[in-house]
């Protein structure tokens, strides 16, 4: 293992390659120094990843997370972005995880930890579907979904974008990982962003994260707070 960890800073060496019903192919790599895991044609944890949802958390800024009482993560993967919250952060209060791949589950427990965690909760299930059923609220919802670089399309409709609204806490954010390998993926964004123009909220995005992924960042706001 420490040789295969000291190679890979020269070259990627792969030890484990699974199917999977959602992502097709599923893959665990050592690479420069550290174990990530990676569809056939994306990073899904640990990786570009990680630092793609460092930014957006840090952009919120790492002591405003730590006072907040419940973060939901939609699109689980590897579990690279519980680490972040739980290993350099320091958020110690609740995190629910929803991932519909048993799959990409069952590797991140074998490699990463993931059942490691104690303020982490998992369910196995369709974000979709979680989204509609919850009557848990959070201060904090990160949506991180992807099948292998496609992206469901219930995200940008505007049944999803409300429920999200009403599970999200008074002063609690948003934060959405998205890719745009294209200009109607960008004009895809700008009418998800379209839809809060209908609520108090800011908005804001950071594009060109590691060449193709756009951050959107949404904080709800007190109604008195928008009208000022």
């Amino acid at each position: 293992m420490i040789v295969k960890k000291w190679l890979s800073y020269l070259i990627p060496i792969n030890i484990k390659q699974e199917q999977s019903v959602y992502s097709k192919n599923l893959e665990v790599t050592w690479s420069n120094g550290q174990l990530v895991l990676d569809s056939a044609n994306a990073n899904y944890s640990y990786g570009s990843l990680q630092r793609i949802l460092r930014i957006g958390l840090y952009e919120i800024g790492f002591d405003q997370i730590q006072n907040m009482q419940h973060i939901i993560v939609l699109g689980v993967a590897g579990g690279s972005v519980i680490k972040t919250l739980v290993n350099e952060i320091d958020y110690q209060n609740k995190i629910t995880g929803v991932e519909i791949d048993a799959g990409v589950i069952q590797l991140a427990k074998q490699y990463f930890g993931l059942d490691s965690i104690a303020n982490f909760k998992l369910i196995l299930a369709d974000a979709h579907d979680f989204v509609l059923q919850t009557k848990e609220r959070c201060n904090l919802l990160i949506i991180d979904i992807f099948q292998d670089t496609a992206m469901p399309d219930f995200l940008f409709e505007k049944q999803f974008i409300h429920r999200i609204w009403e599970i999200l806490e008074t002063d609690g954010f948003i934060l959405f990982n998205t890719m745009c390998f294209s200009e109607a993926d960008f004009a895809r964004n700008k009418m998800f962003l379209q839809f809060f123009t209908e609520y108090p909220a800011t908005t804001r995005t950071i594009s060109r994260v590691e060449k193709f992924n756009e951050i959107i960042l949404i904080q709800k706001l007190r109604n008195n707070a928008a009208a000022d």
